[in-house]
C-alpha cells in the first residue's frame, strides 16, 4: 500500500484538479469555423486567435500553454483567446495571410486588421502581449496536473501496487517527441482521474537513468504499462492520439471513460443482471418482489465497483416498486436536466451511473 505522505499528495492534487475542472471547462479557447470567425472577431472585444494545423508538432507543444491562457482570460470579458484549424477552415487562414503553423494574430476590438504576435510562445509572454495590447492585468491561472510525477523515491511504491492499474511514461525534458505528446498525455490523467485504480504517471528517464536502464527503456518517449496483474510491465505500442490512449486503458482496465473524462453509456451496466431487469419490467406488482429477491441474490455474487453498481440496482429497482412504471423515464428527464448544468466531475458521475442503470428499467 502506499506511504500516507504518498497518498495525501495524491489526494490534494486530486482534489485540486477536480476544483480546476469544475470552475473551467475544456473550452477555455474558443474554436472558430470559417461561419463563425467574423461573428466573434472583429465586432466588441479583442481577439488572439491561434491558426494551427492538427498535425503540427510546434503546434501540439504549443498546445498546453495557449489552453493555459485561454483559462487565464476566460472571465475577461474585453478580451476573446481562440484557435482556428487550418486543415479544415482553409479560406480564413487563406484571408488572414497565414503560411505557416502555428501563426497567431492580434485582432484589436472592431477591426479585422490582423497584428502578428511575434514573441516566446508561453503563457506567460502572450499574456503580457495581450495585456498589453488589451490594457487588462491578468495574471497567468496554474493549472494543476494529472500526472503522478516518479522517481526513485516513490517508483516502486507508485508502479508496483497491486491495487492500481500504472501507465508510465518514460521522457526526456529535450525530446521533441515527448514535448508533443505532453498535452495529450495530461487529457488522458484528467480522463481517468476519478478512477482510484487506475493511475498515469511518468518519469524522467535522462535523470534518472537507472530506472530506464532497469526497465529497458532506449529511446523517448517509451510507455509501458503496469496491470494489476503483471508489475513487470507491458510495452505500450499503441497510437498517441487522445482516443488511442483512452480506448487502451477502458480496455485493460474495465473503465468506461471518454476522452473529456465523462463516463459512457455503458458505465454501471452490470450484464449478468440483464435478464433479471427484463423480467422485473414485465412483471406485475405482485411478481416484481419476487424478481427483487432474485436481483438481490444475484447482486449479493458481485464484487468490487461491481457490486457498488449491484447495489444501485437494488436501490433504483425498490424505487420502481414504491413510485410506478414511469419513476424510471421521469427520472432519466431529470438527471438529463441536473447534467447540462455546472456540476462538479463527480457529481456528473454519480448522475450518469444512475442514468445508465435506469435505462435498463425504462
Amino acid at each position: 500500500m502506499w506511504s500516507s505522505t504518498t497518498r495525501m499528495m495524491l489526494a490534494v492534487a486530486a482534489i485540486a484538479v477536480m476544483m480546476f475542472l469544475s470552475s473551467a471547462s475544456a473550452d477555455n479557447v474558443v474554436t472558430l469555423t470559417e461561419d463563425t470567425f467574423e461573428n466573434e472577431v472583429g465586432k466588441d472585444r479583442a481577439a488572439l486567435v491561434e491558426f494551427y494545423a492538427p498535425w503540427c508538432g510546434h503546434c501540439k507543444r504549443l498546445a498546453p500553454e495557449y489552453e493555459q491562457l485561454g483559462a487565464s482570460f476566460k472571465k475577461t470579458k474585453s478580451v476573446l483567446i481562440a484557435k482556428v484549424d487550418c486543415d479544415e477552415h482553409k479560406s480564413v487562414c487563406s484571408k488572414y495571410g497565414v503560411s505557416g503553423y502555428p501563426t497567431i494574430q492580434w485582432f484589436a476590438k472592431g477591426s479585422l486588421v490582423p497584428k502578428k504576435y511575434e514573441g516566446a510562445r508561453t503563457a506567460e509572454a502572450l499574456a503580457a502581449f495581450v495585456n498589453i495590447e488589451a490594457g487588462t492585468n491578468v495574471k497567468i491561472a496554474s493549472v494543476p496536473s494529472s500526472v503522478v510525477i516518479l522517481s526513485p523515491d516513490n517508483f516502486d511504491e507508485v508502479v508496483l501496487d497491486e491495487t492500481k492499474d500504472v501507465l508510465v511514461e518514460f521522457y526526456a525534458p529535450w525530446c521533441g517527441h515527448c514535448k508533443a505528446l505532453a498535452p495529450t498525455y495530461e487529457k488522458v490523467a484528467a480522463a481517468f482521474n476519478l478512477d482510484e485504480e487506475v493511475v498515469i504517471a511518468n518519469v524522467d528517464a535522462d535523470k534518472y537513468k537507472d530506472l530506464a536502464e532497469k526497465y529497458g527503456v532506449s529511446g523517448y518517449p517509451t510507455l509501458k504499462f503496469f496491470p494489476k496483474s503483471n508489475k513487470a510491465g507491458e510495452d505500450y505500442s499503441g497510437g498517441r492520439e487522445l482516443d488511442d490512449f483512452v480506448a487502451f486503458i477502458n480496455e485493460k482496465c474495465g473503465t468506461y471513460r471518454d476522452g473529456k473524462g465523462q463516463l459512457t453509456s455503458k458505465a454501471g451496466i452490470i450484464e449478468t443482471l440483464g435478464d433479471l431487469v427484463k423480467e422485473f419490467v414485465s412483471a406485475d406488482d405482485n411478481e416484481k418482489k419476487t424478481v427483487y429477491s432474485q436481483l438481490e441474490e444475484g447482486v449479493k455474487k458481485l464484487k468490487g465497483s461491481a457490486a457498488r453498481y449491484g447495489n444501485l440496482y437494488l436501490k433504483l429497482a425498490k424505487k420502481s416498486m414504491e413510485q410506478g412504471s414511469d419513476y424510471a423515464k421521469n427520472e432519466i428527464l431529470r438527471l438529463d436536466r441536473m447534467l447540462e448544468k455546472s456540476i462538479s466531475p463527480t457529481k456528473a458521475d454519480e448522475f450518469t451511473l444512475k442514468k445508465n442503470i435506469l435505462s435498463t428499467f425504462a
